[in-house]
């Protein structure tokens, strides 16, 4: 089980607690060059110091007047706003209890309203749901700038919830009890104050909780490092301690996976982001370590088989499993420990191309999302009656992407979502496996663009090792190759974490409808082609995802699509980390550079908030060899004041709790002090995620869009 670093995504980040102006470790005087006792620009990393502070919002205003003076600016502010306060955008849904629920945002509720309906009202143009709470009027009424963090029911009835809030968008929240059937917080319910925490149920009273018990409590990396059980009506202090991890590790945790004929209760420590101990414990509370490698996947369990993802090849006694398999273990067999792998049931194996990257988990069957060639599709598994399992496709027949999602261990039902770069997401309702039919439409999207003038390619280039680097390119079809096209190139390339085709609403309608080439770089790094894509770029191999992303800018060069005038390359997070190292590395290539919520101080990204849980991606800086292998790429000590780069624009949040906005501050005092031209914009809340609502989110949008016209088009006639 992962802490997610990637943006998508959303998170069930597990942080830490860490107050205001206390971000920074106290580290001891060393002589070194470029250490931090000779970094100038150090007070940058005071989160809410008042100096940083100043100087994020002066900069912050003077972008935000010198784009707002854009020709384009209030256009592309139109445009977006349609699009994100549509009232027939498609609700992201999730099925509980045969009902349909959802987090809903638009112009009435800018925080946002948590929501339900039937199925059948669902499927309808204009469907009547019930409010289940008001985040808009919960954060006037308690005078909190409350945004929505997710909601944790208590199966099978799902009544009682974990609601977690977060204030600004932080990863740090705020946990409280909800009864769905007086849809209202519980009077003396359970209740977490504002930490980097978790809790699950045990029952409905009773919970698993991790979170800052006080001193020596909390990993290196900032997380949980004790579980405690916490009963209905106890003081946090009086929690009884379940389970420990150690310091070094980067987590450790306890829940409870419920399932119609019995529940299994699982810890967890997490040694490192691709590394867990798990140890399932039975029902007289004797625990067994499971005999699966460190580096596998925890992916569920079904019919008393535990589930794993496994990363590594395994060796049992009598075969060899490959890397991206899954595999069953089961329960009754783990007496016999070690050996207990040579009754592993094999229910996936990879093939080229063809990978898993997520498993969910019904009453009567297995679904797997599957990445086939860089597209979606999603297989079905199933126990027949003769012990054996059988695997079967699930197609919509369509190239791009289907995801199931919303699987649920006490119901057949599940939801499907299928989407590509020029169509719509619809929502399917999965059917059980003994229906005839595999999926029933519940609602589509409308266009937000005019795709019928632009087409897909999929096309590849060769990284300077070799390794052939798949790309989409999206356009409209009269394009012409005459090296003059505003060229869009995105990428991620970090934590296993894929890129594949999704609805290019906003994008489709400001950037390609107007002239625009849009670019995903599906680079080594992320999830697209197993863990061995992963794998190949980590630690002191980091530089060849940058050397991929610059071998699809020079293709596309090559190909006479764009120039070093009008191609420009954006990235968030991890996707901070590449477009700010690439940049810095091939100035010449780029002509606009959007780094956003980016890691750039890589000599010092260990000692800042959840920093140390990402060294397993990047290397430890205080190891010599590691330490070395990272100065040829980090973008904060490579930048020199005799180069020419691009006007590159550095986007970040105050409140943004995992990657600390020091990253951006520094990177751009650093450049000003060098004589470069530089903009920033830092949303004084928001989170990792950058912005807290809708409306911030439109100018945040609006500020990136209005920068790439002026860097990149005019758009050829």
């Amino acid at each position: 089980m992962k802490l997610l670093f990637v943006l998508a995504t959303a998170s069930l980040a597990l942080t830490s607690c860490i107050t205001k102006n206390a971000q920074v470790k106290k580290e001891p005087v060393k002589k070194e060059t470029q250490s931090v006792q000779q970094d100038p620009y150090l007070y940058l990393e005071e989160v809410e110091g008042k100096k940083a502070l100043e100087f994020a919002k002066a900069e912050s205003k003077r972008t935000v007047a010198h784009f707002k003076k854009d020709p384009n600016f209030n256009s592309i502010k139109k445009d977006l706003t349609k699009i994100a306060l549509a009232d027939d955008r498609l609700p992201q849904v999730y099925l509980m209890n045969g009902e349909v629920y959802n987090f809903w945002q638009d112009k009435k509720h800018t925080r946002g309203i948590w929501r339900k309906t039937s199925v059948e009202e669902f499927k309808k143009e204009k469907p009547q749901w019930n409010v289940l709470l008001d985040l808009d009027a919960l954060a006037k009424k308690e005078n909190e700038n409350w945004v929505w963090a997710g909601a944790d029911c208590l199966p099978p009835k799902n009544t009682r919830c974990l609601i977690s809030l977060s204030r600004g968008g932080k990863d740090a929240k705020v946990t409280r009890e909800f009864d769905l059937t007086s849809l209202s917080f519980v009077k003396d319910g359970f209740f977490l104050p504002e930490a980097k925490s978790y809790a699950t149920w045990i029952d409905q009273d009773t919970l698993y909780v991790g979170t800052d018990w006080g001193a020596n409590s909390l990993t290196d990396s900032g997380y949980p490092m004790i579980s405690k059980i916490l009963k209905r009506g106890q003081a946090l202090k009086d929690a009884k301690e379940v389970f420990q991890g150690s310091k070094k590790d980067m987590s450790a945790s306890t829940f409870t996976y419920f399932t119609p004929k019995k529940n299994y209760i699982f810890h967890f420590r997490t040694i490192s982001f691709y590394e867990n101990e798990v140890w399932y414990e039975d029902e007289k509370g004797v625990r067994t370590l499971l005999p699966v490698p460190t580096s596998a996947d925890f992916s569920g369990v079904f019919d008393d088989y535990f589930l794993f993802l496994l990363r590594d090849d395994l060796k049992t006694n009598t075969r060899m499993i490959p890397a991206g398999s899954l595999v069953a273990l089961p329960a009754q067999r783990l007496k016999l420990k070690e050996k207990a792998l040579d009754f592993l049931d094999i229910l996936f194996t990879p093939k080229a191309k063809r990978f898993l990257s997520h498993v969910g988990i019904s009453k009567t069957a297995i679904y797997l999302n599957l990445n086939d060639n860089v597209q979606g599709k999603v297989a079905r598994i199933t126990r027949q009656e003769t012990g054996s399992w059988q695997l079967a496709d699930l197609n919509l027949g369509n190239k791009g992407v289907a995801r199931a999602y919303s699987n649920d261990a006490f119901d057949d039902a599940f939801l499907v979502n299928y989407t590509d770069f020029l169509s719509p997401s619809a929502i399917y309702l999965g059917m059980p496996a003994d229906k005839n039919s595999d999926w029933a439409l519940l609602k589509s999207a409308p266009p937000r663009f005019n795709s019928a003038e632009m087409t897909v390619d999929q096309k590849e280039a060769k990284s300077k090792d070799g390794t052939m680097i798949p790309y989409f390119i999206i356009h409209k079809k009269n394009m012409k190759l005459n090296e003059k096209n505003p060229t869009l190139m995105y990428g991620y390339g970090g934590f296993e974490s894929p890129i594949l085709p999704y609805y290019l609403d906003s994008i489709g309608k400001v950037w390609i409808e107007r002239g625009g080439v849009f670019v995903v770089a599906n680079i080594r790094g992320g999830g697209e082609f197993g863990p061995s894509w992963h794998q190949a770029v980590l630690r002191e191999n980091r530089t060849k995802v940058y050397d991929d992303f610059i071998a699809v800018a020079e293709d596309l060069i090559k190909s006479k699509i764009t120039n070093a005038g009008h191609l420009g390359i954006q990235g968030r997070s991890n996707g901070g980390l590449l477009t700010g190292a690439t940049v810095v590395r091939r100035p010449d290539l780029f002509n606009a550079a959007l780094v956003e919520v980016p890691l750039l101080d890589m000599l010092r990204y260990h000692k800042l908030l959840a920093g140390a849980s990402w060294m397993e991606e990047y290397g430890n800086p205080d190891d010599a060899k590691m330490r070395e292998a990272i100065l040829q790429y980090s973008p904060y000590q490579n930048v020199k004041a005799d180069k020419k780069y691009p006007e590159i624009f550095f986007m970040t949040s105050t409140k943004d709790d995992r990657v600390h906005p020091g990253h951006a501050r520094k990177m751009v005092a650093r450049m000003k002090e060098q004589g470069h031209k530089v903009y920033y914009y830092e949303n004084t809340e928001g989170g990792h995620a950058g912005n807290a609502n809708i409306k911030q989110k439109i100018l945040w949008n609006t500020l990136e869009y209005t920068y790439l016209w002026q860097k990149l088009g005019p758009a050829p006639k």
